[in-house]
Parts: structure tokens; sequence; C-alpha cells
């Protein structure tokens, strides 16, 4: 009879372990660094769901022409992929509130209190209303030889000293009331 409630025992155990693995694996599936080394065959195979758009465009402030594939393309999980001419993965680009993420945790809508704590040190940003407008800079943080760029977005508008091609300077109140928030995530093989 013991042996019997331990065989029981052991496999309803295994079978916790698999469940909860699957359900790891699932929700590992939106870490976007993961996408880094795929090629398109990999793309459509892993996110066969995604109802995939592909074609082309211009890149680059208009320089460069790409191969680009939209996962989830009209959907808070929309995801953008362009590929270089080996056709790997050059960059990955989100801007939603899905379920993408980093591997750091970081996603968008982190506020810029979390940003920090998960880089371990103050992060500097540039300043609004230009191509760059709120990228992140890691001031040598946990975050800084990564493949993550991302991108602050403010709630509250910003006032004019806060625009243009250079790193705000503000203080904690400042930047308080303007509720800053990961606005877009992009990822990028170094």
């Amino acid at each position: 009879m013991k042996k019997i409630f331990f065989v029981i025992a052991f496999i309803g155990l295994y079978s916790c372990n698999s469940t909860k693995q699957a359900t790891t694996d699932a929700s590992d599936k939106f870490v976007a660094e993961k996408l880094l080394d795929y090629d398109l065959k990999e793309v459509k195979e892993r996110f066969s769901d995604a109802n995939i758009e592909e074609g082309t465009n211009l890149y680059d402030e208009g320089t460069v022409e790409r191969s680009y594939a939209i996962l989830y393309p009209g959907t808070k999980d929309e995801m953008h992929i362009t590929w270089n001419a080996n056709n790997e993965i050059f960059d990955i680009r989100f801007a939603e509130e899905g379920k993408w993420r980093s591997a750091s945790g970081v996603k968008v809508g982190t506020t810029y209190k979390e940003l920090n704590g998960i880089n371990g040190i103050l992060v500097s940003f540039y300043g609004f209303g230009w191509d760059y407008s709120g990228a992140v800079v890691w001031n040598g943080g946990k975050l800084e030889d990564t493949d993550l760029r991302v991108f602050l977005g403010a709630e509250n508008e910003p006032s004019d000293k806060f625009y243009g091609d250079q790193v705000v300077k503000a203080s904690p109140q400042e930047i308080e009331n303007m509720n800053l928030k990961v606005q877009a995530i992009v990822l990028r093989k170094s």
C-alpha cells in the first residue's frame, strides 16, 4: 500500500512540475531577447498564431531598405522585426502595453522609478519631440551592456526646456511631475 501511495505521489509531483514548466515556457514566449537569434522561418514556426505581416520599408531616416515582419498586427502584442541582408534580425521594436517584456523585466508602461530600480542606478534620458525622444542612457547601470534600448514618454506635458536633442537636466520633483513611463522598447544585437 505504501508503494502505491509513493508512486501516486511521485506521478502527481511530476505532473505538477510538468505543468509548471509548460506554463513557464509559455510565458517565456514573450521575452523579446529570445527572438534575437531567430531567422524568419523560426519566427514563423514559434509564432504561428501571430498573423504575421511582411514587407519592405525604408529605415535609418530613409537611407536603408530592410525587410520587416509584424507579429500580432493591430493588437497590444504587436511587434515589429526588421531583418538585415543575411536574413538575421536587425532589430525588434514594440510600443504597446501587451505581453512583451525584456529579460530584465522592462516592458512598455514600466515607470521611471521601476526602471531605475531594475537598472540599479538612476538613468538619464534625452529630451522629447525629436527622432530619439526620451531615449534612456543607462549611466553604467545593470542594463548598460545589454541589447536593450528604451524610450520614455511623459504622461503629463513636459515644459519646453525638456524638448530637443539634449540629455534632460531636471530635479526629482520635475521628473515626478512628468510621470515618466517606458513608451517604446528596441532590441538590437550588439
